[in-house]
């Protein structure tokens, strides 16, 4: 384990030398942070220190070089150049009595390997055209990675469910028409095409087992002419009427129903849906008429005096409301779990895409699950949920590169679905491809995902722990914590933590890292312990974590992480 080096470099003299004709470094030299800290995929920090008194020859030139070195590797940043007072090329004057500040910010872009690194600063110094020796000196050891413990894993996804039912009701409707102020059956109606294949819906239901009739509503009706005592009369009496008869079709085809009758006097409604669906010439004065009076014989009065529409009214929306309405509703109940499961395995095509996409859920071998997505995809290649939970399956393998490909194929389906993008978003960041993720994630609100939390955890990836804390809310999860760590409330990230629902190891990790913040021995080693047990892999992440630096001595602690 790397133990915390703690800075704060005072440099009297890197000279034989001490006279105005040399060059010598800053003295004091402090790193902020030290340790350095990642914060998105940056690692940022100021070194700073002081060019002291008659320090800083007229004629020095010093070009100050950060060096980040990691696991035999090192990458320069971005030099800054220091100059006496008589050197005329481009530099940040120091004066040589006065002396001066030095600070130099300094920036790396992070690489997974950097986990154990140091920060190093290099000096080239001339005076005049004698070159000057000034060794390296380190700056910094470390790097806190705290806020790469956010994780895409954290995220719950978002499935696309099946709508399969197990038992499906249909309805067989049919209409029975009547004369103008009449209410006798008239056999061009009782023997018309929608009572024909209502009698043949009957037959079916009666030699299906697993079909059932629920029941038949019988509903009569007269149109809104006339008076309001005379309509009452004729849609109580063609609704007997038309009971009658349909009674005696259930005792001829020997079915088990019940008939429920009502009856609507004055079909108001079904007037004005009928002038709105027709081409007539002003029948937007006839819906303004039904908007502005809610009185029958008002609304009857008015529609009357637009002579210019009512004999078309007459002719051709009034005899339509002259009727009895018959719907039966049938009850088909659908596969059993095992006849479903079987077909799945064995015959497949049998099954529609509800029940294909419902055996997945019967099932909890994945391979099976994503067995049986694939086939939904080869027999119903433009249904988008086949492709999106197969997606989910790879995720949860952890191929995110798989899972996105799957994703895609959704979206070609359905470009604008939520739930499918959010899971993009998910899969995007768990690449790294943060800004894609930003994209996905702004065409997935309404989703069953959470994407707040989703968002929270992509501004931590993104640096940007303001908007994560906003994103993140009261949420309760690892990610959620992390940030809360991240922004040194550690009280309400171990609240957080504790109310995991399922915590995992990363919990107890984090909730490790809390005691190693607030110097809580016993919350340290506990979590610790906890952490490792639900994964041996947390070992290795001690060792290289300096969060823990301050317990690196501890026995305890050493016999734990072994």
């Amino acid at each position: 384990m790397k133990k915390l080096f703690s800075f704060a470099v005072a440099v009297t003299c890197a000279l034989a030398i001490t006279s105005c004709k040399s060059v010598e470094m800053p003295a004091d030299l402090q790193c902020n942070p030290n340790p350095l800290t990642v914060v998105g995929n940056k690692i940022d920090a100021t070194v700073s220190g002081t060019f002291e008194q008659k320090t800083f020859g007229k004629k020095g030139t010093l070009v100050v070089t950060p060096v980040l070195r990691y696991a035999g590797k090192e990458v320069k940043g971005t030099p800054q150049t220091y100059v006496g007072q008589k050197v005329k090329e481009n530099g940040k004057t120091i004066a040589y009595k006065a002396g001066g500040k030095y600070e130099m910010p300094v920036s790396f872009d992070y690489a997974p390997d950097m986990k154990i690194c140091e920060l190093y600063l290099q000096f080239d110094a001339t005076y005049g055209k004698k070159k000057v020796e000034i060794p390296e000196v380190k700056v910094a050891d470390g790097l806190v990675l705290t806020a790469k413990r956010s994780s895409a894993d954290d995220l719950n996804a978002a499935p696309t469910p099946d709508k399969f039912q197990r038992v499906i009701q249909e309805k067989q409707e049919a209409e029975i028409r009547f004369l103008i102020q009449q209410a006798a059956l008239r056999s061009s109606e009782t023997g018309s095409q929608s009572i024909k294949d209502l009698e043949e819906a009957m037959k079916a239901a009666k030699n299906d087992e697993r079909k059932n009739i629920s029941g038949i509503e019988v509903w009569g009706y007269a149109s809104p002419d006339g008076s309001v005592e005379l309509n009452e009369k004729l849609s109580e009496q063609r609704e007997a009427n038309a009971s009658k008869f349909i009674a005696q079709k259930v005792k001829k085809n020997k079915v088990q129903a019940g008939i429920d009758t009502k009856t609507t006097a004055e079909d108001w409604e079904g007037f004005q849906q009928l002038m709105e669906a027709s081409n007539m010439q002003d029948k937007d004065l006839v819906l303004r008429v039904l908007s502005m009076y809610s009185d029958p014989e008002e609304r009857e009065a008015h529609i009357k005096n637009l002579s210019s529409v009512y004999e078309n009214i007459a002719e051709d929306i009034l005899p339509q409301l002259r009727r009895a309405r018959i719907t039966m509703t049938t009850e088909l109940t659908g596969k059993t779990d095992d006849e479903i499961s079987k077909l799945a395995k064995e015959d497949a095509s049998q099954l529609n895409v509800e029940e294909l996409l419902y055996a997945a859920t019967l099932t909890g071998d994945n391979a099976e699950k994503a067995a049986i997505y694939e086939q939904c995809i080869k027999q119903f290649p433009n249904d988008y949920r086949a492709y999106n939970n197969l997606g989910l399956m790879k995720a949860a393998e952890g191929n995110y590169s798989a899972a996105s490909e799957f994703y895609e194929k959704a979206l070609k389906i359905d470009a604008n679905n939520a739930d499918v993008n959010y899971n993009a978003g998910i899969a995007a960041m768990a690449q790294g491809k943060l800004d894609d993720a930003q994209a996905y994630f702004g065409k997935a609100a309404g989703t069953t995902g959470d994407l707040n939390s989703a968002l929270g955890t992509l501004y931590t990836m993104k640096g940007d722990y303001k908007n994560a804390s906003k994103s993140f809310g009261s949420a309760v999860s690892n990610n959620a914590a992390i940030q809360q760590i991240l922004n040194g409330d550690y009280a309400t990230a171990r609240t957080t933590l504790n109310s995991v629902k399922n915590p995992n190891s990363t919990t107890y990790y984090m909730q490790a890292v809390v005691g190693a913040r607030t110097n809580d021995r016993e919350a340290v080693l506990s979590n610790l312990k906890t952490a490792i047990a639900k994964d041996s892999g947390v070992k290795e992440l001690v060792q290289n974590d300096i969060e823990f630096t301050a317990f690196a001595q501890d026995a305890d602690f050493q016999a734990l992480i072994k």
